[in-house]
């Protein structure tokens, strides 16, 4: 039986996105985990956290995004030009057309404040996400 997929995407040097490999490896062992970095350094630590695959840039998110049933990372995978620029429209586009729920954590790095979340960790905002998933799969599953 084919695994059920979690796309994490990631950018700069990956450290919110291996954080994220390594609970959702831990929590949810049958998924796989799909990283895609922004950039190789972020790709390759996503790996080193134990990704079952990795690839970098936009076209694997675009070809990786509709096949994920989840897709984990910064809330700014959805706003082009963001994470520092490393953000295309097309992977802004690929995140946002996916049928796959999001699991989009806060962060201070890209001029976005979104209203409502509380200040936490990277650790923290890793674990809730861990959290969030089990919830729409026990949802999923009755």
């Amino acid at each position: 039986m084919k695994k059920k997929t979690i796309l994490i995407i990631d950018g700069q040097g990956g450290r919110l996105g291996v954080l994220l490999t390594e609970r959702i490896k831990t929590a949810l062992t049958n998924f796989s985990i799909t990283a895609v970095g922004t950039n190789s350094i972020a790709t390759a630590a996503m790996l080193r956290a134990g990704a079952d695959h990795g690839a970098t840039g936009e076209y694997p998110v675009i070809c990786a995004a509709p096949q994920a049933l989840y897709i984990v990372g910064p809330v700014g995978i959805g706003i082009p030009a963001s994470l520092t620029g490393e953000v295309t429209p097309g992977i802004a586009e690929a995140v946002g057309r996916s049928p796959a729920e999001k699991i989009l954590i806060p962060g201070e790095g890209c001029a976005i404040h979104i209203v409502g979340t509380t200040r936490c960790t990277l650790g923290e905002y890793a674990d809730r996400a861990v959290a969030k998933i089990l919830e729409l799969e026990a949802a999923k599953n009755g």
